[in-house]
C-alpha cells in the first residue's frame, strides 16, 4: 500500500472518458493502458472502471518522453516522487 505523504500522492479518481479527455487520449486508450500497464484501478462507477489520474498521467509522460513504463503502479509512484524531488532540488 502506498503512503500518501505528499498531496500529489493522493489518488485522483477519473473514468476512462474523463482521464482520456484530460490527457487528450481516447477512452479506449485509457482502458488499454489499464490492461497493458496495469494502471491503478480505484473501483467502479456504475459500469465504468475508475482509474487513478496520477498513474495515467505518469504512464502518458513516460510514453511522451520515450522512457520505459515502470511495471507497477507502485514503481510509477516512486518515479513520480523521484521526479518531483529532482524538480525541487536547486541546480548547482
Amino acid at each position: 500500500m502506498t503512503m500518501h505523504n505528499h498531496p500529489d500522492d493522493r489518488p485522483e479518481p477519473v473514468t476512462a472518458a474523463t482521464g482520456g479527455n484530460r490527457l487528450n487520449r481516447t477512452p479506449a486508450t485509457i482502458r488499454k493502458w489499464g490492461q497493458r500497464y496495469g494502471a491503478r484501478q480505484l473501483g467502479r462507477a456504475g459500469r465504468e472502471t475508475v482509474y487513478d489520474y496520477r498513474d495515467l498521467a505518469t504512464i502518458d509522460g513516460c510514453i511522451h518522453r520515450g522512457e520505459p513504463i515502470p511495471p507497477t503502479p507502485e514503481t510509477r509512484d516512486e518515479l513520480r516522487a523521484q521526479r518531483r524531488a529532482a524538480a525541487l532540488t536547486p541546480a548547482a
